[in-house]
């Protein structure tokens, strides 16, 4: 009789080299620990760091998760195809920003509303109501000297034990990347826009 090979690992798999196939398990491959929760961090200058925090919405959604959105720069006047989907599964949004500084006619307004988004995140943190929270563009509010840094890092570690967060925008300050669990960099290599083309239904928004 055949033996049948144990189950294959794939060669991109953490410790393994990458390119085909390996049987066998491999016991230079340290024990993996499984966390109750986890903070991700999408940055960059790239395009891509929403879009793919709302891919996790929609796995969070299909494992029965209840997921929770605060939106920290767009407002209400941004009509965008992720809040349509989450209205669809239900999922809670707050859409709390007042637009991006430069299209702003009062800064000091704008500020204020960064500073209640923070307020309003940080309580549903704390809460334990939640599987996942996505904090979108959350980075501009501590570059813009909304929040501080250091409240920001306070909140994410006081979290409650099960809420899995995902923190989006450019330039993370080096102590939000210290207190994530694992961070992507998006990095441009060309962009339509650089070409005169504007944001497309269905693809930016």
């Amino acid at each position: 009789m055949a033996r049948i090979a144990p189950r294959s690992q794939l060669r991109d798999s953490p410790g393994l080299p990458p390119g085909s196939l390996r049987c066998g398990a491999d016991t230079t491959v340290p024990g993996m620990a499984r966390a109750d929760s986890v903070v991700l961090v999408n940055t960059g200058h790239g395009k891509g760091k929403s879009s793919a925090a709302f891919g996790v919405m929609g796995r969070a959604w299909a494992r029965g998760w209840r997921v929770g959105v605060v939106q920290f720069v767009k407002g209400g006047k941004w009509k965008v195809g992720e809040r349509k989907l989450a209205d669809h599964l239900d999922v809670e949004w707050h859409t709390l920003g007042d637009g991006f500084t430069w299209e702003s006619t009062d800064l000091d307004e704008t500020a204020a509303k960064g500073r209640h988004a923070w307020e309003v995140a940080r309580a549903k943190l704390s809460s334990g109501d939640y599987d996942l929270l996505i904090l979108d563009e959350l980075t501009y509010a501590v570059t813009y000297g909304w929040v501080t840094v250091d409240d920001v890092v306070s909140g994410l570690r006081q979290r409650a034990p099960r809420t899995n967060v995902v923190v989006t925008g450019r330039d993370a300050a080096p102590e939000l990347v210290e207190v994530a669990d694992t961070v992507t960099e998006m990095r441009k290599v060309k962009h339509a826009y650089d070409r005169g083309i504007t944001a497309k239904k269905g693809i930016e928004y």
